[in-house]
């Protein structure tokens, strides 16, 4: 009786830990696009990411992390320029134009981008059903893409948040490299760092525009880089760790994208269309048809 007690009590905390991780990551959606009304895509790369890695460090102190290996420092490099700089810069310049809710969802499809990264470099195998899942998925995205394009106007942020998906597809596939060598605390912090260290190139942006912003948006700034990019990776890890099965886990990534549509009709009375959240859902079930059922 004792030992449920506490299987349920386990099971509950790991479930709250992913729902938080999900939560905090689908408010970095909108967040995004209030902060871009105060700071350049730019500015707020080199704030938001210079808050995580003060957390991280001071996480990474505490917990008394091994320092990275010379011989894996490249892949290091690449994990922080295709995770942290290039995808912070892609996603932030196209979320100038691009609603949080339409953004999340393309997002969503990065590990269609993942899979076939693993497959060209890593060698990993999946079922044929997980090729099924990658066309849906594929299938989802181009409807979400048509849907932004008006007028036979292409919104050229749309690209950019693609190309953002599409790096992060080549930052998870880095990581499965380096997770195999140091813990997911490790990997984390040093590929945040490494990455926080190529933004500083636009430190005196951000320094010249803080004048013109407020504490508001400042706070909300630090929020960003000490919940979603921190706190939430912590929260995400923990659940990793407790569950005896990571899909128990993984599943809850796929309500990111509607909290975060949900949270930017509150905020930012963002709107969407039926069309668009139809495509998102394709994405979704593409995704969940992969990793449910495609994988060796």
């Amino acid at each position: 009786m004792e030992q449920n007690s506490k299987d349920m009590k386990n099971q509950t905390l790991l479930y709250a830990s992913a729902l938080l991780a999900a939560f905090l990551w689908a408010s970095a959606f909108p967040a995004t696009r209030y902060a871009l009304d105060y700071y350049s895509p730019v500015s707020l790369m080199v704030m938001r990411f210079g808050a995580a890695s003060i957390t991280l460090g001071i996480v990474g102190i505490i917990r008394k992390i091994s320092l990275p290996k010379v011989g894996d420092i490249p892949l290091f490099i690449a994990s922080g320029l295709s995770g942290v700089f290039l995808y912070s810069y892609l996603f932030n310049t196209g979320s100038v134009t691009v609603p949080a809710g339409v953004s999340s969802f393309i997002i969503a499809s990065a590990p269609v981008f993942t899979l076939i990264l693993t497959w060209i470099f890593l060698k990993e195998t999946a079922k044929p059903l997980c090729l099924i899942g990658i066309a849906v998925s594929v299938c989802g995205l181009a409807a979400v893409t048509l849907t932004q394009i008006t007028e036979f106007s292409f919104d050229f942020g749309l690209f950019l948040v693609i190309l953002a998906a599409v790096s992060s597809g080549i930052y998870s596939t880095v990581m499965r490299v380096l997770t195999k060598k140091y813990t997911a605390l490790e990997a984390t912090t040093y590929t945040i760092l490494t990455g926080t260290l190529g933004t500083l190139i636009f430190l005196p942006n951000a320094i010249s525009e803080m004048p013109a912003s407020n504490l508001t948006v400042n706070l909300l700034v630090v929020f960003m880089g000490v919940f979603p990019a921190a706190l939430a990776y912590l929260a995400w890890s923990f659940a990793l760790a407790k569950a005896q099965k990571t899909v128990h886990v993984t599943v809850f990534s796929y309500l990111i994208p509607f909290i975060s549509a949900f949270i930017a009709f509150i905020w930012l009375h963002e709107t969407m269309s039926l069309l668009t959240l139809a495509g998102g859902i394709v994405i979704i079930a593409g995704m969940i048809m992969t990793n449910y059922f495609g994988r060796e």
